[in-house]
């Protein structure tokens, strides 16, 4: 599917391509949207919701009670009727086997806050209810070690898709979603920006997993005959895809860095330390040239156009905060 241009997502124009007029969503603004919530109280703490944020990320718990509850509830009815479905194949083809887990995909760019969505969903998740047992798992962890990516070339394209060891982390979720007792993910450490040596993550079975990562909607590759292969959201029951226009995310990227430059970055163990002893202007020029040449290419190239193959779409106005909804129909 081709990017779609920024000025036909804007908050006051959905798009004749996506919104209800014949399109395949369901849009919602962002004050239709938060009167789904049903004014519930939030399970979450002001402390908790400072634990989830990112870096920079103003994510407030108006957002949380307007925005991320009423997905929560939407994800809901989805793992409910999921397990209806389980019940009544099992009846028909009279089979006595335990369901798989519920496999939700975050995506999204850089800088866009995909990771403190993932983050929230978790944590609200998790206070359904009945407890569900709810494990996040970046893709990071299936990014080459550095040393790989050097052999083949390609560091300078790191978090591009052949950055990514898909075939391990398509093993991965098809694993989990096979039902496997316990299934294994390499751990990323953001500090030495780098996979950390014989560390796993190790999930058992749990009710429901969260994948985020800027790929993970990426549509399967085309062989050389013409045929295709499976793909990571083909094993997805329900994906969000967390969207804002590019300048907006250009801008927030340049402020994590340098928000980063005087915290982490000052980190002795920092792969990115260079970068705090920078002059000012120095990293600012760094900074930019980063989204301009890596980033904002990725984003371009392989991140949006993977938009539309999302179940939910969340768009952000410059001040981070999600303006409008939108609903894959069913």
């Amino acid at each position: 599917m081709a990017p779609m241009p920024d000025a036909t997502l804007s908050p006051g124009n959905p798009g004749p391509d996506l919104g209800e007029a014949g399109g395949p969503y369901v849009h919602r603004s962002r004050a239709d949207w938060a009167e789904l919530a049903n004014a519930l109280p939030s399970p979450l703490s002001e402390e908790t919701l400072d634990r989830l944020r990112g870096l920079g990320d103003p994510t407030s718990m108006r957002d949380v009670m307007e925005v991320y509850q009423p997905l929560t509830r939407l994800l809901s009815l989805h793992f409910r009727h999921r397990g209806n479905l389980y019940r009544s194949t099992n009846t028909f083809l009279r089979l006595d086997v335990k369901r798989t887990p519920f496999v939700i995909g975050i995506a999204g760019s850089v800088a866009v806050g995909k990771s403190t969505t993932a983050r929230l969903l978790t944590e609200l998740l998790s206070n359904w209810p009945d407890h569900p047992n709810v494990e996040l798992v970046t893709t990071d962890g299936f990014l080459y070690p550095n040393e790989e990516l050097k052999r083949r070339g390609i560091m300078h394209r790191k978090g591009f898709p052949e950055s990514y060891d898909r075939r391990a982390l398509l093993r991965f979720v098809m694993d989990v979603k096979s039902g496997r007792p316990e299934v294994t993910a390499p751990v990323y450490s953001h500090l030495s920006y780098d996979i950390v040596p014989g560390e796993r993550l190790v999930v058992r079975r749990p009710d429901i997993v969260v994948v985020e990562g800027l790929n993970v909607l990426q549509p399967a590759r085309v062989h050389a005959d013409g045929s295709t292969g499976l793909t990571l959201s083909d094993f997805f029951d329900f994906s969000v895809y967390v969207d804002a226009a590019s300048e907006d995310i250009r801008t927030w990227y340049l402020e994590r860095f340098m928000s980063l430059r005087e915290t982490a970055f000052r980190d002795p163990r920092s792969y990115f330390r260079r970068y705090a002893e920078m002059s000012l202007e120095g990293a600012t020029r760094q900074a930019a040239n980063i989204w301009d040449t890596i980033n904002g290419p990725n984003l371009a190239l392989n991140i949006r156009p993977t938009r539309g193959r999302a179940t939910a779409i969340l768009r952000k106005g410059a001040n981070h905060e999600v303006k409008w909804v939108r609903i894959r129909k069913i």
